[in-house]
Order: structure tokens, then sequence, then C-alpha cells
């Protein structure tokens, strides 16, 4: 039987990576997102082989996730995998912090995670372990490499990358007796729009082209260069797969070598 995942800001970026990536692996693939690119994404999906289904959802309202949830395993027929991948960050100087950016950031990417699990396991409670130890869902949250090691000019972003991992942690041990893992995959600097803004940012402040600002960046790597959304869509096929079945609470770092634990 074919297994489902959902992914979660996948209209873009590592998002659409991810999405991909799982289509090749043979899931079909729910993809939620609030540009109406998803459904570009899902003519990609359908070209694989797969099934598809694109629902516009901002991830930071709890009953809009719920219901995007419940019209992907509806039209799918079940769901295996959810990806909470959605995610926005600004630069914030800690000084220059404001309610406003505070609560944005945190509604999206922490509210997001809380709602993406929640709206999971609604469906994963449905199927009961045959025995004790089987896998019957999994749940994989976006973290970053600013979850790990805090970074300047990142005061809420990072905090929020924290907050995701302790998410992580805390429902890997709630939910392990449903037969339920709970993991994260955390990137270093990859090649985004966004990470695309803030080099070019750099690169107009030395009159320098967009490769010069992203080669500073890349230089903080120790594999020497920017990773590509793909290659954080391999570990997310590691998470989202059989070989995966006996982790969970973990942060998966996926950098380049930026962080070593």
């Amino acid at each position: 039987m074919t297994k489902v995942a959902i992914v979660t800001g996948a209209g873009q970026g590592i998002g659409h990576a991810i999405a991909l990536r799982l289509a090749r692996d043979g899931f079909d693939i729910g993809v939620l997102g609030k540009s109406q690119n998803i459904q570009n994404i899902v003519k990609q999906i359908e070209e694989l082989g797969q099934r598809s289904v694109a629902v516009q959802v901002d991830v930071s309202d709890r009953e809009a996730v719920f219901a995007a949830v419940d019209k992907v395993v509806e039209q799918l027929g079940s769901l295996e995998v959810m990806i909470n991948n959605a995610g926005i960050g600004f630069v914030t100087p800690i000084e220059e912090v404001t309610p406003e950016i505070y609560r944005r950031v945190y509604d999206v990417n922490v509210g997001g995670t809380y709602w993406g699990i929640q709206a999971a396991v609604k469906h994963f409670k449905k199927r009961k372990p045959a025995h004790k130890g089987d896998i019957i869902g999994k749940i994989i949250n976006a973290s970053s490499q600013s979850g790990h090691l805090g970074n300047a000019d990142e005061a809420v972003y990072s905090a929020t990358k924290f907050a995701i991992r302790g998410i992580t942690q805390v429902a890997a041990k709630d939910l392990a007796p449903l037969g339920i893992t709970v993991n994260a995959f955390s990137p270093g600097i990859v090649r985004t729009q966004m990470m695309e803004s803030i080099a070019q940012a750099l690169a107009d402040e030395h009159d320098q082209p967009l490769e010069w600002g992203m080669e500073q960046y890349a230089k903080l790597i120790t594999l020497g260069r920017i990773s590509e959304p793909e290659d954080v869509a391999n570990g997310v096929s590691f998470l989202a797969g059989k070989d995966s079945n006996y982790m969970t609470g973990q942060a998966l770092l996926i950098d380049g070598g930026m962080v070593f634990n």
C-alpha cells in the first residue's frame, strides 16, 4: 500500500525539495503552503507517478491546519508521515525585536509545529501497533543549525528553532506508546530565496555580486559550500523511511559541518 506524507511549507525551497524527494521514494504527497505555487508542485509530483493534493494554509491557524490535514487524508486515504517544515525568519538583533516580529515568528515556527503534530496524531491514533515497538506514524519537524547554536542577529528565529528541538524531544516521549516517532532535521545555510536575499544584502554593502555574498557564508561551512535544498531532502528521506524506525527524539544536523556535538 502506498504511504502518504504531508509537507508544510512545500511551496518553495526546502519544502519543495522534500515533497519531490518523498514522491520519488514512493509516497503520495499532501502539499501544504500559502502560495499558489503549490498547484505546480502537485503537477510535478504527478509526473513522478504519485498522487498529490494541494491545500493552501497558514500554519499559524490551528483550525486551518486540522482542516488541511483532514482534506489530504480524505482524498489520499491515509497518513503515515507528517513533516512540519513551514517556517519564517527575520534578521533581528536583540534590541530590534518587536512584539509583532516575536508573535509572528513564534506563531508560524512554533505554533505551526504544535498544530501539525496534533493534526497528524488525530489520524495516527486511528491505527494501533500490532506489536510493541511497531511504528505506525512519523512526525518530522524543521529545526535548524540555529537551534543548536545561537547565531548573532537571530534572536527570535534561533529561539524558535531551539524550541522545536524541545518540542520534538517531549513529543517523542509522549507519543512513543502510540507507535509514533518524532524527530527533527536541522539544516545549515541552504541556497533558498531567503538565504539569497541575506547574501545579496551583504554583497550590496561591499559593492559585490550575489555569489560573492554566498561565498562569505560558505566560509563558515566545513565542507566549503552552501547546501542545496536537495541535500536537506536527502536527510529527511532517511527520517521518513523505515531505516530510521529506531530513532526518536533526535535532531539530525544536515549542515555540512557547522555544529559538532
